[in-house]
């Protein structure tokens, strides 16, 4: 990012705090694109924001996308703002493999006021999710990452609003995790200071991780984590 975005290196004391969009984009992906390809939209950056309203960088991308489809298109998203681009979904997922990975991150919407105060309810997303899943598009709800909750209500949230496999990740802090994504220290703050540093803890994490798994595993779904659950997202065949 710092190289091949131009941040400076103040920028990054700022992370989070501000967008910088790529005008070009559109132009680029077009000369780009291949039909082998499988392109994951995207791990670093939500592409639908909240700034992604004003800017409509996103139906830019999916019209090249439809005219030169990959093999596989992944959406990686807790925005609701998808639903806006919802007809040129559908005409992509009649042209490729399209997959939608929708954030879920708790049932407890105190939880999710607490750590993310500028995303959607989470009665919103798992609207949003039962939309597009209504509209035959393949989606997915990711619980990452794996906030304090009720792990059993939790994923049965889950289970209930998609009819595929469950992705997970649990909270990382770097301390447990050399690389990837990790939480970030205001994170961790809010954890010690609410009473939830054990949900950054590998032991507690795999204790919640397990019972999840086996709730998964009762209803016939697949249960992963990490970079081999994820990667699910990216299987050149069409499966649940």
């Amino acid at each position: 990012m710092g190289i091949y975005g131009g941040l400076r290196r103040e920028d990054w004391q700022h992370w989070g705090g501000f967008t910088t969009f790529k005008s070009n984009a559109a132009a680029l992906l077009r000369k780009s694109l291949r039909p082998d390809q499988i392109i994951y939209c995207s791990p670093l950056v939500d592409p639908y924001q909240p700034a992604e309203a004003d800017e409509c960088m996103m139906p830019r991308l999916l019209d090249a996308v439809i005219a030169h489809p990959p093999s596989v298109f992944v959406l990686q998203t807790r925005g609701p703002l998808i639903l806006r681009d919802l007809a040129r979904l559908e005409a992509l997922a009649r042209r490729t493999l399209l997959r939608v990975s929708f954030s879920i991150t708790t049932n407890r919407e105190a939880i999710r006021r607490l750590y993310e105060p500028l995303c959607a309810p989470i009665a919103q997303r798992v609207a949003v999710v039962r939309r597009l899943r209504e509209a035959g598009i393949a989606v997915y709800a990711t619980l990452a990452p794996l906030l304090p909750c009720d792990p059993e209500a939790l994923i049965e949230m889950a289970l209930d609003s998609t009819d595929r496999d469950i992705i997970a990740d649990p909270f990382h802090v770097r301390a447990v995790k050399s690389s990837g994504a990790t939480t970030r220290h205001a994170a961790q703050r809010i954890s010690e200071r609410r009473g939830y540093a054990s949900w950054h803890e590998p032991a507690f994490q795999t204790q919640i991780l397990e019972m999840m798994h086996s709730h998964a595993a009762r209803a016939g779904r697949r249960f992963g984590t990490g970079p081999r659950a994820f990667g699910w997202l990216a299987e050149t065949e069409s499966c649940i």
